[in-house]
């Protein structure tokens, strides 16, 4: 009776994680389903749905930094009752906070179909950004200014000042990769070089993500060592990676990465432990809880998630099983790191854009050691510039070369024949399963590693019977000699 009831005691405990965990992911999808639901009801409404494809005249303020594009400049209009993304020539000046009068076609987004026959769902991708109608090829009258937020006109307005800086020192196209790798303007690469980057696996250089947010935390804590404590340092990093975030338009992934960066310094501030995978959770959950929209919509926040999840839950099994000693610039870290974002996202990448780079790997490890020093030598060319254009010339001299490495890189390696490899469309199931079958190569793989972990130092060795005196010597009571011992485990 006790051997059962111990029996079901182990039983009992051993399934209590796996029913947390089951009741905890219940919980979770019963909450997500409300907020959906909930976050739904602000679209189907508007006024505006009996204008759907007529002239409309609507009058709005500008609420994010116009977007500009290769031919057009895309506006977000606030009106009385809704968001609106107007699309206008690329030559009107609109700028944040500005108060329009816009005249067009009124539509409601629709669906298309990429080059490489994947089916994108805009009028999801614009409902995560609040947004349910749009106006193409619009006429937009500037009526005032001022109307937007004070603080992030200064900030934006600071931002045009280094732009126009950088482009007065550094020549075009190095100009723009400085403004992608440190502000995430990806549309000031051009048509040609962001398609090179897609086709090498580097486009993440310019899409913002936790390592351009931790770089900012560790410029702002190095320059302020030398004169404040470490709280207010700290204080002094919040600050700058909210006005970053800001700076920078606050897409999902610079979102993700802010808050998981706020978290660590939270950490540091008040003495605590510091879990990524913890903070990677909590950020996650939080942004969907604001805007459920982005979980199926945002593709960048799918790939951003499954690229830091890489890191944590991946490249640290890397790290114990292949990685042995560490290399001068830190090759193997940039593999390896590359190797386990490159594993995560890929079932995205299949899925969203329907081809692989299979060049992806070399050509981050050329790239990334110098992605750093060109950020670091566009900024203070950036800043300097603006206060001594003399001074700054020399800096951009050199932060060019840094930049036109990366583009000489990209550009020689995306015309290698086979760089990358178109996949057949599938359907989403098909993510799942993939996703599915790594989580069980990574759970056998980690269990493996674990035992392995737990005998680290240990030699195993044949247990040794004793034979003739030894063994009558034992069996007589008398102490075996040392070397007769059996051993098991040293």
């Amino acid at each position: 009776m006790e051997l059962g009831w111990c029996g079901a005691e182990k039983a009992l405990l051993f399934s209590a994680p796996h029913l947390l965990f089951a009741s905890v992911s219940l919980l979770a999808f019963g909450v997500g389903l409300l907020r959906a639901e909930w976050a739904s009801d602000q679209f189907g409404h508007s006024m505006l749905a009996e204008s759907v494809g007529r002239e409309v005249v609507l009058s709005g303020v500008v609420v994010r930094e116009p977007d500009q594009r290769e031919r057009t400049v895309q506006l977000y209009v606030q009106t009385e009752t809704d968001k609106v993304l107007v699309s206008t020539d690329r030559l009107t000046s609109v700028a944040y906070g500005d108060e329009v009068v816009v005249t067009g076609t009124l539509e409601i987004p629709e669906a298309f179909t990429t080059e490489l026959g994947r089916k994108f769902d805009y009028a999801g991708y614009l409902k995560a950004r609040g947004v349910e109608y749009r106006i193409s090829f619009a006429e937009v009258e500037v009526a005032g200014s001022g109307a937007g937020n004070p603080l992030l006109t200064a900030l934006l307005s600071a931002k045009q000042h280094f732009l126009t800086s950088l482009k007065n020192l550094i020549p075009e196209p190095a100009a723009g990769l400085g403004a992608g790798i440190l502000l995430g303007v990806q549309s000031a690469l051009g048509t040609d070089i962001e398609e090179d980057f897609r086709r090498t696996g580097i486009i993440h250089i310019v899409v913002l993500s936790g390592y351009n947010v931790m770089l900012v935390v560790a410029f702002i804590l190095f320059c302020f060592s030398f004169f404040l404590r470490l709280r207010w340092r700290i204080v002094a990093a919040l600050v700058a990676i909210t006005a970053f975030a800001f700076i920078v338009g606050l897409s999902a992934t610079v979102v993700r990465a802010t808050l998981m960066a706020a978290l660590v310094l939270l950490a540091q501030y008040f003495g605590r432990q510091y879990d990524v995978l913890r903070a990677l959770m909590f950020a996650g959950v939080l942004m969907l809880l604001i805007n459920p929209y982005l979980l199926i919509y945002d593709i960048g926040f799918q790939l951003s998630f499954m690229a830091t999840l890489g890191l944590v839950l991946v490249l640290p099994q890397f790290e114990s099983t292949v990685a042995q000693g560490k290399t001068r610039i830190g090759v193997r870290e940039f593999f390896l790191s590359t190797l386990a974002t490159q594993i995560a996202v890929l079932p995205l990448l299949m899925y969203h854009i329907g081809q692989v780079s299979l060049i992806a790997l070399i050509v981050n490890v050329l790239v990334l050691p110098v992605v750093p020093i060109a950020m670091l030598l566009t900024f203070l060319a950036g800043v300097i510039g603006l206060v001594l254009p003399s001074l700054g010339a020399v800096v951009a001299y050199v932060a060019t070369l840094s930049l036109q490495y990366i583009l000489l890189v990209a550009k020689w390696f995306a015309a290698v024949p086979l760089a990358v490899v178109p996949v057949p469309a599938f359907s989403a199931w098909g993510v799942f399963l993939m996703y599915g079958a790594l989580t069980i190569l990574w759970y056998g793989w980690r269990r493996r590693t674990s035992r392995e972990d737990a005998l680290h130092g240990w030699t195993i060795e044949e247990e040794y019977e004793p034979t003739g005196a030894a063994r009558a010597s034992s069996l007589s009571g008398a102490p075996a000699k040392p070397d007769n011992l059996p051993i098991f485990f040293r």
